[in-house]
């Protein structure tokens, strides 16, 4: 295939940021400058034919999530962009051990405060950061689970800054979502760009449903020689649908609503047209409060009457344990790199982004003095909401956010701006460099496995770092090279 006239290339600069697609990054073997080159052939007005072709197939499939805030649209596609994301084998290598250390971390700081609470005693986290937390849940004190597991799917966001370095962002120890774009984004590159793909050698995505699935049979009650796992969702309306859908299919397992399932006995049963079968493991994507209306929201028309009383008892496995997100407060994100160091004497493999908390009396002033120079997020949101970011903000939103910092710290930290990496992307004014993050998904029972790469999510809009999809953000497909 000849090159075409104009190379799509020839005007894209990274600038002073790093670039995931330079063509000179070390150890990947030229796989870089070989998309590239392949990208150039296929020129422009083809890969937007290609791409608007795909991103048609996502409509079709129903690969959608739900927009609330948005009158205009209910159910969106999240956008595609057809230039993938390379890891080395090495960068996966540092990766993969730096969110397993992190999820024994978090496994084990949770197991520590619903039971003996010695980093509490220590005086690593401040005490009232962890017992007065609204997802601490005292239901949870002393109730023993499999393997000391408490989040068998965590989702760890990690950047990389102007230097090349990764740094984590934010933990996801609730009910993560994401997985499933991970998986289709593969599909969709292996039927709409072959030729770009041809010939690579990378990590695997497809075996994600069936690890999940064998490890929510490991957690299942002891003696259970077949354990029947449900993926709990709340139903159509739910954000995530489409990933519930997906999900339970990857593992083959029924996909229930509350409705489906009953307790007798303190036992969890799945109603069927054959009667009452057995239930062993849950995967839930309801939130703690709507889970169990006799424990927790009594006007939940969600959950299930009995299922923590069940799952006290050893009858059933929830994932994730309830209580775990405490674990991914934003004000305990900045306590992680101790929380490291206490549980497992070990140095952070992966560093975070520094951290003010404005709850203590130095974050808060060192965030009033530097407010256009930091990012300030309220610690219980999510989804880019609530942020101010201080180098772009008007004087009207900067001191709106002042009013917020003095009117509850607690509700916030502050972090420097960082310049997160980037990569060619496809717009419609040609391909230009935006910025990224990254999303490695950690299926724990007994051991941690890592998905291979994670969801890259790309921020479509010029100069803008908010990466999620209620923001408009878009996902590309994550290649982990399988070899240097």
């Amino acid at each position: 295939m000849s090159l075409p006239a104009v190379d799509p290339f020839a005007d894209y600069s990274p600038g002073m940021y790093y670039c995931e697609l330079a063509p000179d990054r070390p150890g990947d073997g030229g796989a870089a400058a070989r998309v590239r080159q392949r990208i150039a052939a296929i020129g422009l007005d083809g890969l937007r034919a290609r791409a608007a072709a795909a991103e048609n197939e996502l409509i079709n499939l129903g690969i959608t999530f739900t927009v609330y805030s948005d009158a205009t649209a209910i159910d969106r596609i999240l956008p595609f962009d057809c230039i993938p994301r390379i890891l080395t084998a090495a960068e996966w290598r540092e990766l993969e051990a730096g969110v397993r250390q992190r999820v024994a971390a978090i496994n084990a700081f949770l197991h520590d405060i619903y039971h003996e609470k010695r980093i509490l005693a220590d005086g690593v986290v401040p005490a009232d950061l962890v017992l007065g937390n609204a997802n601490y849940r005292r239901e949870m004190e002393g109730f023993p689970v499999r393997f000391g597991t408490y989040v068998h799917i965590c989702g760890i966001d990690i950047v990389r800054d102007q230097e090349g370095r990764f740094r984590v962002l934010e933990d996801n120890a609730r009910t993560p979502s994401g997985v499933s774009y991970v998986v289709e984004n593969r599909h969709l590159m292996l039927r709409a760009f072959p030729d770009i793909m041809a010939g690579m050698k990378l990590r695997p995505v497809d075996d994600y449903g069936p690890r999940l699935r064998a490890a929510l049979s490991e957690i299942a009650p002891e003696g259970v020689v077949d354990p029947q796992v449900v993926l709990l969702s709340p139903g159509i309306y739910n954000s995530a649908y489409f990933e519930h859908v997906f999900l339970a299919r990857e593992m083959g397992v029924p996909l229930v609503e509350g409705a489906d399932l009953m307790v007798e006995d303190d036992k969890v049963f799945m109603r069927t047209t054959a009667g009452p079968v057995a239930v062993h493991a849950i995967y839930r994507r309801i939130g703690d409060d709507f889970l169990d209306p006799t424990v927790f929201r009594a006007d939940s028309m969600l959950g299930v009457p009995g299922l923590i009383g069940a799952w006290r008892r050893g009858n059933v496995a929830l994932a994730n344990a309830v209580g775990t997100g405490v674990a991914d407060d934003k004000a305990i994100y900045a306590y992680m790199p101790r929380i490291i160091r206490y549980y497992l004497s070990e140095e952070p493999i992966l560093a975070n982004v520094d951290t003010h908390i404005c709850r203590e009396k130095e974050g808060l002033a060192h965030t009033l003095a530097h407010l256009d120079e930091l990012v300030v997020k309220p610690v219980g949101e999510s989804g880019g909401y609530g942020i101010t970011i201080g180098p772009r903000a008007s004087k009207a939103e900067l001191e709106a956010a002042r009013a917020a910092l003095l009117a509850d710290p607690a509700n916030w930290i502050s972090q420097p701006v960082i310049g997160l990496s980037v990569a060619p992307t496809l717009t419609e004014t040609g391909i230009r460099p935006r910025h990224l993050d990254l999303r490695p998904f950690a299926v724990t029972g007994r051991q941690t496995w890592v998905l291979p790469g994670g969801l890259s999510r790309v921020a479509l809009k010029e100069g803008s770092l908010i990466v999620n999809s209620s923001q408009g953000g878009g996902s590309k497909d994550t290649w982990v090279l399988a070899e240097e």
